[in-house]
């Protein structure tokens, strides 16, 4: 039996010797590449946290002391250390998460995995403890890929470092992927020197006697009157200098914070001397650990890339995708179309949140690199910047997941929609998008953005209408505009069968009016990729003689004045959406139709308001009940009066109808 099979909790790690942590480091990485390449997950980032998670789980005491991996897709190595080696069906249903989840493991505290909170965790955990009267408890912080650059990790540092009792040891895992290497023999020298001195000076820096005794010679010269005050002033000046050419914690101890390192994060005993130090100092303290993403996987660190930051199904002896899917996805079609869109104005101008590549902005940057900024993980910056450049007379393009477009909400709301700034938000991955989980799903945004005053929102239902909307939402200089459009890959074109005046496309219509109320069954109103599901439900609803319209309002906020007046000449109104139902399109819907007194019954289906696990999109879609199937037959229910809501009559005509004719809208 191999040494990872007997590891089922943290105590276990205690008893092996180096040559054996080394052995398990070997049979972690073996592990991780076998059973993620089959499953797809974020590969890169775990094989280079091995020693440092081993480092934690030995020298910490876990769950008493607690562990926080910021972001959470570092966390493979933390589950199998806690006796999850069930990775078959990783990021699945009724499998591992990709991230921590407390209903997996004790171990397991912080489940969202939006970058740069951990460190506001710890700053309120450790509190805790102290308030608890268990201020002997570590609260351990493993931050890293890019998480520092978000600005609400140096507000809970500098909370952090008020309190030099505070038990918190934050471990910085620098993967190399945000500084380039010093190249050059006598740097390589200096740099081993360096690391060699600065081992002896941590040891002695984290020594609560070398604090104790600056503080008696401080005291002692400052006493002395002016002679002994200016000697001090001479020290510590002096002090200070050798230190910052030395010893790189330059901000970090600005701040009051102890800092060790740089250690290398892949010897193990160089990391369980420095967390060991840290933990001894019983105060804040960052460790800072060079490691390297993919580490010991030469197809990893290969990848220019991202170092296989996160990957599909892959032949693990080549690393290679085995999908051979041609298809495009949408975020391929973004990324054409905004580029071409940039070659042709000069205004344009691309900004990401450390994403350049999943957002699709990569080829407008080689293009033209002088118009693409990537503001770290920084949302809420990146969407105030965005209304400074449009002052200036720029057009930005701010491209997001759509699952942290709610980082910057105050920003879109009073710093773009207040000032009416023309800045275009694109948001990928919208709606629910599978096996990353609750805290990915970019099911908020249709919800949270339907109050902002003069904002517009379009949701593109195929490559033609992304290409189009996109370009029609950087026409509009006035007004925040947004574009959102789901992971994976584009279906087939679907075409309209014509356009109303207020550019609502009607996509399907069967049957004829009621010839004495002059309306029809229902009406079907789809936000973007959902137009397919509209079109199945009309389909089947045409084989029971029911007479069905589908619209693709293409542009769903403000609400066209045109589906407002089709709604009045039909039985009832489903709208269907791929983000919550409450507060999302089809509300909006029923308060214009209300506004207007369409007292026509409206069904909103959407996704429900709770935080949905990690599934593939169909199954989470078919256990909501968001299938053709489910909504047909509810449909027929409610049009003979069987559920609510229940349709209006056949015969019976709208009580009042703000205009019989919605092509002259």
């Amino acid at each position: 039996m191999g040494l990872l099979e007997s590891i089922n909790q943290p105590n276990d790690l205690a008893h092996l010797t180096a040559n054996q942590l080394e052995e398990l480091a070997r049979e972690i990485r073996e592990f991780l590449v076998s059973n993620v390449a089959k499953t797809g997950g974020h590969l890169g980032p775990n094989l280079g946290v091995v020693e440092l998670t081993l480092g934690i789980h030995r020298v910490f005491d876990s769950p008493r002391d607690s562990v926080i991996f910021d972001t959470g897709h570092q966390s493979y190595v933390h589950k199998l250390l806690t006796g999850r080696r069930n990775f078959d069906s990783l990021r699945q249903r009724g499998g591992l998460s990709g991230y921590p989840e407390r209903a997996e493991s004790e171990h397991d505290i912080v489940e969202s995995s939006h970058a740069s909170s951990s460190l506001s965790w710890a700053d309120g955990i450790s509190r805790a403890h102290q308030i608890n009267g268990e201020g002997d408890r570590y609260t351990v912080v493993v931050i890293g890929d890019g998480a520092l650059t978000g600005g609400m990790t140096w507000e809970a540092l500098n909370n952090i470092a008020a309190d030099k009792n505070r038990r918190v040891v934050i471990v910085v895992n620098d993967n190399g992927r945000s500084y380039a290497p010093t190249i050059g023999g006598f740097a390589n020298h200096l740099a081993d020197l360096k690391v060699d001195l600065q081992n002896q000076l941590d040891k002695v820096r984290l020594d609560r006697r070398y604090d104790k005794a600056l503080d008696a010679i401080r005291r002692r010269l400052q006493s002395g009157g002016k002679a002994g005050n200016a000697f001090y002033r001479g020290l510590h000046g002096m002090k200070a200098g050798i230190k910052d050419v030395m010893v790189p914690h330059g901000l970090f101890e600005d701040l009051g914070m102890k800092y060790v390192g740089p250690i290398d994060g892949h010897d193990q005993e160089a990391v369980e001397s420095a967390l060991t130090a840290a933990k001894n100092f019983a105060g804040p303290v960052i460790v800072h650990a060079i490691t390297e993403k993919g580490h010991g996987y030469a197809p990893a660190v290969a990848d220019a890339d991202d170092m296989f930051h996160a990957v599909g199904v892959i032949d693990p002896e080549t690393g290679k995708g085995v999908s051979t899917s041609t298809s495009t996805s949408w975020t391929s079609v973004f990324a054409d179309e905004i580029k071409k869109i940039s070659d042709e104005r000069q205004d344009i101008v691309g900004i990401t949140g450390a994403m350049l590549i999943p957002v699709g902005l990569k080829p407008m940057a080689e293009a033209h690199p002088e118009r693409v900024i990537d503001v770290g993980i920084a949302e809420q910056h990146a969407i105030a910047m965005s209304a400074g450049l449009a002052y200036g007379g720029q057009h930005p393009v701010v491209a997001l997941y759509a699952t942290f477009l709610n980082r910057g909400f105050d920003q879109l709301l009073m710093d773009v929609a207040l000032h009416k700034a023309g800045v275009t938000i694109v948001l990928d991955r919208s709606g629910v998008t599978g096996p990353d989980g609750a805290s990915h799903h970019g099911m908020w945004d249709l919800a949270l953005l339907q109050f902002i005053p003069g904002l517009h929102m379009a949701a593109p239902r195929d490559a033609k209408t992304l290409r189009e909307e996109l370009r029609e939402a950087v026409a509009i200089n006035d007004a925040p505009t947004v574009v959102r459009y789901p992971k994976g890959s584009v279906g087939e074109e679907i075409p309209a069968l014509t356009r109303y005046a207020d550019g609502v496309d009607v996509l399907a219509q069967t049957g004829e009016p009621n010839p004495e109320s002059g309306q029809r069954d229902v009406l079907i109103v789809t936000v973007g990729a959902f137009a397919q599901l509209g079109l199945d439900v009309a389909a089947r609803l045409e084989r029971e003689d029911v007479s069905v319209t589908v619209v693709d309002p293409r542009w769903v906020m403000p609400v066209p004045s045109s589906i407002v007046d089709s709604a009045a000449q039909h039985r009832i109104v489903v709208s269907l959406e791929d983000g919550v139902r409450a507060g999302g399109v089809g509300s909006r819907i029923r308060q214009e139709m209300r506004a207007s007194g369409v007292d026509t019954a409206l069904n909103e289906l959407g996704l429900p308001a709770e935080f949905i696990k990690h599934a593939s999109r169909n199954e989470i879609l078919e256990e909501v009940g968001l299938t053709a199937e489910r909504i047909t037959e509810d449909l027929l229910a409610q049009l003979s009066g069987r559920k609510v809501p229940y349709a209006r009559g056949k015969g019976e005509k709208p009580k009042q109808t703000r205009n019989s004719n919605p092509e002259a809208q």
